[in-house]
């Protein structure tokens, strides 16, 4: 790439400048668990996470940054063009707001072990009884912390409208709700479930846009219908299946996190491919068919 600027590198997407006012976000194959980046990738996974966003930026009638996944044009080789093609987007420079804007729509993961253990900023308010898994009243903002490295720290409501102005917080928390319902609601007719997801928002020219990615299986949650129930554990298309195999395998969470075994790699491939075409309602493209 070395006609395009590198700009800055994530855990998971590589960016480009591709002039004063456009970057090209690439989606790698790189999969990150308990804030560390793991040595095995998993194959075509940057072009799940590429296709989901772009459903989702496409559907959900909201202002965003894709300006579109058309490679044709770019200062880059034929081959590189091809090798790009399918796991990347032009999009908007944007100032990105830094607060995660997390939207449950069922009480899981880090939000029941808070729950449980007596409550905090996430699940304030929340009814007594509910069971692991439990579809809430209505889906709750969680906001966070963006960090740039280590865990995200969950906000009070307060504490949020403290960083970013009472203004801007009610407006990120009802934009980030009505996505969520709009994003479940499309989820559903593929028969699944969007438990919870994450945006995030930048601004560009004055105005609060979608950024980074949408309702991908690294930033969301997602279920079977079939197989939810409340009272305990859900099998989901995301990486969950990866962070139950780090769970079990002995490590403790401390840098380098080990290598993925191959049936764990195959499994989780499967499972975000599924994703793919549960959410889109298509079918995953071979190498080469998106061109």
């Amino acid at each position: 790439m070395a006609a395009l600027p590198h700009v800055a590198s994530g855990k998971v997407r590589d960016i480009y400048a591709v002039d004063d006012d456009r970057l090209l976000f690439v989606a790698s194959d790189r999969i990150s668990a308990y804030d560390s980046i793991l040595p095995t990738p998993i194959p075509d996974k940057g072009r799940v996470l590429n296709g989901v966003s772009a459903f989702f930026f496409e559907h959900l009638d909201t202002p965003h940054h894709m300006i579109g996944t058309d490679l044709t044009g770019l200062d880059i080789t034929d081959t590189r063009r091809g090798t790009l093609q399918g796991r990347s987007m032009i999009v908007r420079r944007a100032e990105v707001i830094p607060v995660e804007c997390v939207v449950r729509g069922y009480l899981y993961g880090s939000a029941w072990r808070e729950y449980a253990a007596g409550g905090g900023p996430s699940t304030e308010g929340l009814p007594a009884g509910l069971a692991q898994a439990s579809r809430l009243p209505a889906p709750i903002f969680t906001p966070a912390t963006k960090a740039a490295s280590g865990h995200d720290e969950n906000l009070t409501a307060s504490d949020a409208q403290d960083l970013l102005g009472a203004a801007v917080y009610g407006e990120l928390r009802q934009r980030s709700i009505d996505l969520y319902e709009r994003a479940s609601a499309l989820a559903l007719e593929g028969g699944v479930i969007l438990a919870d997801t994450k945006f995030e928002f930048g601004m560009v020219e004055g105005a609060i846009v979608l950024v980074d990615e949408a309702c991908t299986p690294d930033s969301s949650r997602y279920w079977p219908v079939a197989s939810w129930t409340p009272g305990g554990a859900v099998p989901s298309f995301d990486k969950q299946y990866v962070r139950d195999w780090l769970d079990g395998s002995g490590w403790d969470h401390v840098p380098p996190a080990p290598e993925l075994p191959s049936r764990v790699v195959e499994g989780t491939r499967a499972r975000y491919i599924e994703a793919f075409e549960r959410v889109t309602g298509g079918p995953f493209p071979l190498r080469g068919d998106e061109a």
